[in-house]
């Protein structure tokens, strides 16, 4: 997948013609793209071919082509001081542009089938702090990767903003990538093993969960603050392969791993009777008056963020 937009001789003029082609339509995303060079993440001998408009794969290396990065960033709406997660993190290149707009008070993760790839996006993670002239201009939320199979992560792990998932996603696991999304988040992924802006007009239009649009609603009981770090809730078992980095096929699927088996076993048996009306969620009276406090966006967010967690 690629190819919708000509070459550059170096980093900005692929920015240029990606600007140019309507990839790039707002000035956040502009800016993240041109502070990391994409050729930094490639191997030395692959560099020429960094600001072609193309995919590249190298054993289990992995870059999406620059024209699905661009709608990518810019259907999760990105802000200061979101939570991010992304599934199939690969070389770490899409979470730390991401990082460059959520800012000091952001929540940035990455999840990674491949142990190899996870060490590869933290050398290159590392070298971006030490050597890049536009780290210093940014205020950064540092990317954390883990190793492990996001069909894997515990189910009362907190939720996020924004949810990206690069890899291959199979119909049945839709509803368990939703539920790794607070209420009025975004998630942003492809089906069928599509890729997450195919060719179709509209396919790359993200998902966004709202209170009072049953059945694809999200509780906003389940809505919990950002834990600090995706270590405890992944499992670190790598089963089978996946599609790309990140995500197994059907048969790497654990059964019991997204079931609620032992809640089940604690609940007492039910009568005929129709169950009772599930009460309305209770009003966050200070939630709602710190957003309307006369501060800037990051600093709310900073308020809300420490207080959920």
């Amino acid at each position: 997948m690629g190819g919708a937009v000509s070459a550059g001789e170096d980093n900005d003029e692929l920015i240029d013609n990606l600007k140019e082609a309507q990839y790039i339509r707002t000035e956040l995303v502009e800016q993240a793209f041109r502070a990391i060079d994409r050729a930094d993440y490639y191997l030395e001998e692959f560099r020429e071919n960094a600001y072609k408009d193309l995919a590249w794969k190298h054993g289990n290396i992995h870059l999406s082509a620059p024209c699905i990065y661009s709608e990518v960033m810019e259907a999760l709406e990105l802000q200061p001081g979101l939570s991010f997660l992304n599934l199939g993190s690969g070389t770490g290149y899409l979470s730390s542009m991401v990082g460059l707009i959520l800012g000091p008070f952001g929540v940035n993760h990455g999840v990674e089938l491949h142990s190899d790839v996870v060490e590869y996006a933290k050398q290159k993670l590392d070298s971006f702090i030490r050597t890049s002239s536009s780290f210093d201009k940014f205020d950064f939320c540092e990317p954390s990767f883990v190793p492990g199979n996001c069909l894997e992560i515990s189910p009362g792990c907190s939720q996020y903003d924004r949810v990206y998932c690069g890899a291959g996603v199979q119909k049945q696991h839709e509803d368990y990538m939703k539920s790794l999304l607070k209420v009025g988040g975004i998630l942003v992924m492809p089906l069928e093993e599509k890729d997450p802006c195919a060719e179709v007009e509209g396919a790359c239009a993200p998902w966004e969960p709202h209170l009072g649009t049953p059945p694809e609603r999200l509780s906003e009981g389940l809505a919990g603050g950002v834990s600090g770090s995706l270590a405890g809730p992944v499992e670190h078992q790598r089963v089978g392969g996946g599609a790309q980095s990140g995500l197994g096929t059907d048969r790497d699927h654990v059964e019991g791993t997204l079931s609620c088996e032992d809640a089940a076993e604690d609940r007492p048996e039910q009568d005929d009777a129709p169950p009772a009306p599930r009460p309305e969620p209770p009003v966050n009276v200070l939630r709602e008056k710190v957003l309307r406090l006369p501060l800037p966006d990051a600093l709310k967010c900073y308020l809300l963020y420490y207080r959920e967690k």
